[in-house]
């Protein structure tokens, strides 16, 4: 397919822009965009040049002025020869030069397909490759960071690492098995069982940053809940740094669920302002009730917010008590109408401010990580796919731990080697199929 095919596509997202870029790759990429640019021979310039020029249909109409920038193979982000158009942004102009591209040879390029080519071509690996989709989505400095780290190859480079000592092993036990009748020990038992055990010890570390690498991704829900008239929407507000949610003196304003997103230390954090928790004979808010407490349940984090004049009550110890599994951050609210150290949690006055609540975004840090821990950007575990095949290796490893305890025969022992290192490197895409190759780069944009 690299060999024969020539792919064109926009790289930028749709919408009014400055710019826009399509991009053009394959064998015949320099003539297709030289046979509509009008300006140096692109076919004939160096690789890694710009060029000023005018891009002009087959029907030799002037469609903008550009920048043609060639790339020329292997030195490309695909490996196969590339050339990115810039125009003026927005969709009309972009969608005309790739209709060009196509009707000049080219062929759409399908979801993922020129990072594709880039795996395929050896220029990243499959764990690199996912991280672009990763890169482009990240929402918060802390994704960013892991995203970046992976595309850096230094995740890649951890996993390897722990693949080659597994195969070294493998190694040593298959040369026992050689040596059978002769009795010869190429390793020493304590010396191997101590590497397993180390191997395991790292793949137990990467299983656990799996809740923060989610929480990383998909940020962390923050359920705001309490009773009516509290301050809970004051209190979203505040966190947001701008007016949200309705404020009401009158309880019950509050009907549905708003959510809004702030990043606070690196990391994305989703305020969830529900409906106040009472008894109520109106239908609407009973349905906004039942949605607070179903919303809780799927919740990270709880901050139950509760009045500092009113007090704590039955109906807040009631609420509280429903609460389970989750950790919950008492906040008392409008401190600015009592005395101080009226009641139990943290005391604030969220009318006073995105300044006011500064205590309680320092506590949701730390319940961050205290909760999901705080691992370094390389060794963090964002993708559900990783994190089973690292659960089938921890597990190949431990079927190894198991027969060289007992002593069993060691062709069972590399077997099982084999197995936690064909599951690592299914990670990086050391060992691929295409089924997971297809399934891993329909997910990305068309153009990336």
């Amino acid at each position: 397919m690299l060999a024969q095919d020539t792919i064109a596509a926009i790289a930028t997202a749709p919408g009014l822009a400055a710019l826009s870029v399509v991009r053009v790759s394959g064998p015949e990429a320099c003539r297709i965009a030289s046979s509509c640019f009008s300006g140096p021979n692109l076919e004939a310039v160096d690789s890694h040049t710009a060029h000023v020029g005018v891009w002009v249909s087959p029907e030799d109409v002037r469609i903008d002025r550009v920048v043609a920038t060639v790339f020329r193979k292997p030195r490309t982000a695909t490996g196969e020869d590339l050339v990115e158009v810039t125009c003026h942004g927005g969709d009309y102009v972009a969608a005309l030069i790739l209709d060009n591209m196509i009707h000049r040879g080219a062929r759409l390029a399908q979801p993922g397909e020129f990072t594709q080519w880039a795996f395929l071509s050896g220029k990243i690996d499959l764990a690199q490759a996912e991280a672009v989709a990763d890169l482009i989505h990240a929402s918060s400095e802390k994704a960013h960071r892991i995203s970046l780290a992976a595309y850096e190859g230094h995740y890649s480079e951890e996993l390897e690492k722990l693949r080659t000592a597994i195969l070294e092993l493998c190694a040593l036990a298959e040369l026992e098995i050689d040596f059978t009748d002769e009795d010869v020990e190429f390793a020493d038992r304590t010396t191997i069982k101590n590497l397993i055990e180390h191997a395991l010890q790292q793949i137990r570390d990467l299983r656990n940053t799996t809740r923060l690498g989610t929480v990383v991704r998909e940020g962390i829900r923050v359920v705001i809940a309490g009773r009516p008239n509290a301050g809970k929407s004051t209190l979203l507000n505040s966190l947001s740094g701008r007016d949200r949610a309705i404020v009401s003196a009158q309880p019950g304003t509050t009907r549905d669920i708003l959510e809004v997103d702030s990043e606070f230390g690196g990391l994305r954090f989703r305020f969830m302002d529900t409906a106040g928790l009472r008894q109520s004979e109106d239908a609407i808010e009973q349905e906004g009730v039942q949605r607070a407490h179903s919303m809780i349940k799927k919740g990270d984090i709880v901050l139950y917010v509760y009045d500092l004049v009113s007090g704590w009550t039955d109906e807040d110890q009631a609420a509280l008590n429903l609460i389970e599994e989750i950790p919950v951050i008492l906040v008392g609210n409008k401190a600015d109408l009592v005395q101080k150290e009226a009641g139990e949690g943290l005391q604030l006055s969220a009318i006073d401010g995105p300044k006011a609540v500064e205590p309680l975004i320092s506590e949701l840090l730390e319940q961050a990580s205290k909760t999901y821990g705080n691992a370094d950007a390389s060794r963090v575990v964002m993708n559900a796919r990783h994190n089973t095949h690292l659960k089938n290796a921890y597990q190949a490893l431990q079927n190894a731990q198991q027969i060289l305890n007992t002593n069993h025969s060691p062709d069972f022992f590399s077997m099982d080697l084999r197995a936690a290192a064909r599951e690592l490197g299914m990670i990086t895409g050391a060992i691929t199929n295409e089924t997971i190759l297809g399934a891993i780069f329909s997910r990305f944009c068309i153009g990336k």
